[in-house]
């Protein structure tokens, strides 16, 4: 199951990265919209951490996007 998880986090971490540059953002571009530093955002982008929801908002409202946005990818 643990695998499942990792495999998850990776396609959420594509899946804001391509946001991202779609938006013409760096790391720290994104990181100065919202509470969390580039390093946090970097891990999330390529799936090296475990996601938490206040995460997700943050993620959100440097992107300008409803969350549900950040989670509408294909699984």
């Amino acid at each position: 199951m643990k695998g499942n998880y990792k495999e998850l986090q990776e396609k959420f971490g594509r899946h804001l990265k391509s946001l991202r540059e779609g938006q013409s953002l760096s790391l720290r571009d994104l990181s100065s919209k919202c509470e969390l530093d580039s390093s946090k955002i970097s891990k999330i982008e390529n799936g090296k951490t475990n996601l938490q929801l206040s995460s997700i908002i943050e993620l959100a409202r440097g992107l300008e996007l409803d969350p549900k946005k950040l989670l509408d990818f294909t699984i």
